[in-house]
């Protein structure tokens, strides 16, 4: 804290009275320090990162509506194999392990989502997944 006041006081005593004001002479230090620091980026300069593969299908995805058709067709498929019904059952056998007044969201959704995840039939994974390849190869084209 000292040494800090004296670094001020050592500043406010090289300050000269000029005709047009107050000039500010630094001494040594002050200018090696202000040589070291890196330069300032300039606006022109600033790169936004490159989009990963991923987040350019998905953008893709979006722009021409096809997310929305492969969730529904992920919805009808799901509710046809019985994996929701399933779900749901999980659900409230958490919720009447853990009580009815205790559970939160958060609880259910973190119990549950690995189970859900995993239990969802390979032939469901395999026709969306053949989906979004038609859909990627028709968009290159």
């Amino acid at each position: 804290m000292y040494d800090h006041h004296l670094q001020a006081r050592e500043r406010v005593s090289r300050i000269h009275s000029y005709d047009d004001g107050l000039i500010y002479s630094p001494t040594e230090n002050d200018m090696r320090a202000s040589i070291n620091r890196p330069p300032t980026p300039d606006h022109d300069e600033e790169t936004k990162p490159e989009p990963t593969l991923q987040e350019i299908i998905n953008i893709k995805l979006i722009e021409s509506g096809e997310k929305e058709k492969l969730k529904e067709l992920l919805r009808e498929r799901l509710i046809e194999c019985g994996w929701k019904d399933e779900m749901k059952a999980q659900c409230r056998a958490f919720t009447r392990k853990k009580g009815r007044s205790s559970v939160t969201v958060d609880e259910l959704v973190h119990a549950i989502t690995p189970k859900g995840r995993s239990s969802v039939p390979d032939s469901v994974k395999a026709e969306l997944l053949q989906r979004i390849r038609s859909f990627l190869m028709s968009a290159t084209l």
